[in-house]
């Protein structure tokens, strides 16, 4: 096979990775299947209550439950680690909260997580 070949077979071989890969392998993909699962408001810590970027109702740790969540971990960066949780709060608001995974992680969001129960919907 000459030089020109293999360059091509080698750019062939990355596109089919690519494309074989699923969505939620990233975290926009985790993100974006949540919102088509009904999770589609952006959720912040703030104090010690979560809130939604567009609501004006916030959530205390008692009033929620974690759904389902995501862990990435970076390839060839231990530095680019993030997890993604799909949360509920009482009276049906559901959302996304993203934070750095490991050394990075906000501790605000950690402490307030803490005592927040995982109840995957099945």
């Amino acid at each position: 096979m000459g030089e020109d070949e293999q360059l091509t077979h080698r750019r062939h071989d990355d596109e089919v990775s690519r494309t074989a890969a699923s969505a939620d392998q990233t975290l926009a993909g985790a993100i974006d299947q949540f919102a088509r699962d009904g999770f589609t408001a952006n959720l912040s810590v703030v104090g010690n209550r979560l809130r939604g970027a567009a609501a004006q109702t916030t959530f205390g740790a008692e009033d929620i439950v974690i759904r389902d969540y995501r862990r990435f971990e970076g390839i060839s960066d231990p530095d680019d680690m993030a997890i993604v949780y799909a949360i509920e709060a009482r009276g049906g608001a559901r959302g996304t909260l993203v934070d750095a995974y490991g050394v990075y992680s906000d501790p605000a969001i950690s402490a307030f997580l803490g005592p927040v129960r995982i109840r995957r919907a099945c």
